[in-house]
């Protein structure tokens, strides 16, 4: 078993990396395994998304469609919850309230949120202030830290515009931050949900459907590209196996095995 860190970049399309100058994630490519292909799911919207990742199921299983959370007519346990059962600390850092919803109510050691997200460019600064406060302090087995302004400003402004392009390169340095403050032993797996065009995502066009997802730490090939086909639902099972938590039966994603030494 080993710790693990996951890091979402709401709404980062993966040919932003390079337009923004995004050193932090040209860095973890290097020190890991990547891929700039990987897929979201429709409707490619963000609490959809992340249902998807934390359940590894599609939105046609678990039936959150929208922004609006429903309840699971047939529930299935997410990676929180295994990690729950397996008696692990598992701990959330987040700024859109919607998020609250990813796992059980009780599953969690330790939740920190905080409404910033559209505070500009600062909107993510105060959610990796409190993880670098309490990763290293309290070495939680499993943390997820969620950045949000870069979708806020997609919406904006535009995806791929002047000001997304300047607010994926703060955020890029606020991930550098995180990075450099934790802990040796953490593997880190850092995704976007989906992409976006023009001011909106949530369609099936590549701009909206193709992610980023990258990961790094003991035991993953160092400079890797990615060969296999790879999508958000195969995350929880990726993140379980580092954790060593047994993946539910009705998870629909697999491991990524190829990043693995």
């Amino acid at each position: 078993m080993s710790k693990a860190v996951f890091v979402m970049i709401d709404g980062l399309r993966p040919d932003a990396i390079a337009a923004a100058g995004c050193t932090a994630l040209t860095d973890l490519q290097r020190r890991g395994s990547s891929t700039l292909a990987a897929r979201s799911v429709m409707p490619s919207v963000t609490l959809p998304c992340h249902m998807s990742i934390f359940h590894s199921v599609p939105p046609t299983r678990h039936g959150v469609v929208t922004n609006d959370w429903m309840p699971m007519a047939r529930p299935i346990p997410g990676l929180i919850e295994q990690a729950k059962y397996a008696g692990l600390h598992t701990a959330f850092f987040y700024n859109w309230e919607q998020l609250r919803n990813l796992s059980l109510p009780g599953s969690l050691t330790f939740s920190y949120f905080r409404k910033t997200v559209r505070i500009f460019p600062h909107g993510d600064d105060t959610t990796i202030d409190v993880a670098l406060e309490y990763i290293p302090a309290e070495l939680p087995d499993f943390a997820f830290v969620y950045l949000g302004t870069t979708d806020e400003m997609g919406h904006m402004t535009g995806w791929m515009s002047d000001g997304y392009l300047e607010q994926v390169a703060y955020v890029d340095g606020q991930l550098g931050r995180l990075l450099a403050g934790l802990p040796e032993e953490y593997s880190v797996l850092v995704q976007a949900d989906h992409g976006g065009h023009g001011r909106s995502h949530g369609t099936e066009m590549a701009e909206d459907m193709t992610i980023p997802w990258l990961i790094a730490g003991p035991g993953i090939r160092q400079g890797y590209t990615i060969q296999s086909p790879v999508s958000l639902l195969d995350t929880a099972p990726t993140l379980a196996r580092i954790l060593g938590v047994p993946v539910d039966e009705d998870w629909e994603g697999r491991c990524v095995e190829e990043v693995f030494v």
